[in-house]
């Protein structure tokens, strides 16, 4: 897609110094300024096309209903090293809570507070300003290429999921894949995510018959088969973790029985559950279990049960291998430390790209992702930049041609 580049391969420098054709901090406060806040875009697509271009990439937005997505390659071989991303951002919240204007970009003491500061309009603009060295430096022996969406704080539908199926459905091949979700926990470079828990959320509606209080024998009081149902959901151990996996959990995280009346027993009872589940289940066989249970609490009642289940991810692991050695040792080059590969945290769209390569997700320390003052230090901008050049390069010697 895009060319080819043959110059000699200048000396890497570890810091980030030197010539580089894109200033990743600058970038960043570009895209910051813009407000894409799911599912506005406000040209943060744009920005990034128009960046990428710039460097010799052949572009493709990929739009599906409002959201706005882009695939961009830098050449036709393989091995093809995907960085994945998203522009878009959570809502601001209280505006008059923050120090500065949330969109601004504003760099105080060295460090750069805006929406999307963390999450991740940095890793993006790290990323691009390590491939332009990349390709400045001939060390792209293969491909490079982005998958970003406009979707990964909403719910997902139209963004990475669908990108995803189109390519897969078109042959593209990704061999391998980095997101640039913030990662790190407490410092910078002290945890790389090679897989996540799966997610399910289920809606389980209770419908009954209304009645007086006080002739109870007329009426089918819905609560008499939620409660049960939640019971028995709680009860249950699902497991004791697995092999690089924390144990899976169920959260109750929404009841609601709408009734204004202390004398009327209401007609229906609702409730909203989470599932995160390690390798132990699939989302499926929960979704059957949930089911059965809702049938078992209903059983000989006069009251109908109804449970949607929604499964917005699987449960995966990235093996550890020459792949998560080259993600580690990059890390270890820039900031000293071996990261831990975990698997803790939520869900990500790395979830729906472990379909089509083995995915790390590497970035910031995530301490104030989604929190009044966003914030990133300078330094650490420049880190993750020189920790993704490092990877580049150790990517191509490894798995190039």
């Amino acid at each position: 897609m895009g060319p080819s580049c043959s110059r000699k391969s200048p000396t890497y420098e570890l810091e980030g110094k030197g010539s580089s054709l894109i200033d990743a901090v600058d970038l960043t406060r570009e895209l910051i300024r813009k407000p894409s806040v799911t599912p506005a875009d406000a040209g943060a697509m744009d920005l990034v096309e128009t960046t990428l271009k710039s460097l010799g990439f052949s572009c493709r937005r990929m739009r599906f209903g409002q959201i706005e997505n882009l695939y961009a390659r830098y050449g036709t071989a393989r091995p093809n090293l995907c960085f994945a991303g998203h522009t878009d951002v959570v809502p601001v919240g209280d505006t008059a809570a923050w120090s500065k204007d949330a969109f601004a970009a504003d760099v105080t003491d060295g460090v750069l507070i805006g929406r999307g500061a963390v999450d991740m309009k940095s890793a993006i603009a790290a990323f691009a300003a390590a491939a332009a060295k990349a390709i400045s430096a001939g060390q792209v022996k293969g491909s490079l290429s982005f998958l970003i969406t406009g979707d990964e704080e909403g719910v997902a539908l139209d963004g990475t999921k669908k990108v995803v199926e189109a390519l897969a459905a078109e042959g593209e091949v990704i061999d391998h894949c980095v997101v640039g979700e913030p990662t790190s926990s407490e410092t910078f470079g002290d945890m790389v995510k090679v897989g996540r828990r799966g997610s399910i959320n289920a809606e389980i509606e209770v419908t009954g018959i209304q009645g007086h209080v006080a002739y109870p024998q007329r009426a089918a009081n819905p609560a008499r088969v939620l409660i049960p149902i939640l019971a028995a959901l709680q009860a249950r151990v699902l497991d004791e973790g697995y092999p690089e996996f924390q144990p899976s959990n169920l959260e109750v995280t929404w009841i609601d029985m709408p009734n204004s009346a202390t004398n009327v027993i209401p007609a229906a009872a609702r409730a909203r559950l989470n599932i995160r589940f390690n390798p132990n289940h699939t989302g499926q066989a929960l979704a059957d279990w949930i089911a059965a249970e809702a049938g078992k609490a209903a059983e000989g009642t006069r009251c109908q049960v109804k449970v949607v289940p929604q499964i917005s991810g699987e449960a995966f692991l990235t093996e550890p291998g020459p792949f998560t050695d080259v993600v580690a040792a990059a890390v270890r080059d820039v900031s000293g430390r071996d990261p831990e590969l975990s698997t803790s945290g939520g869900t990500s769209d790395a979830r729906f790209i472990r379909a089509l390569c083995p995915v790390v997700e590497l970035g910031l320390v995530g301490k104030t992702m989604h929190q009044v003052d966003e914030r990133a230090p300078v330094a650490e901008i420049q880190m993750l930049q020189a920790v993704y050049e490092r990877l580049i390069e150790r990517y191509f010697a490894a798995f190039g041609g």
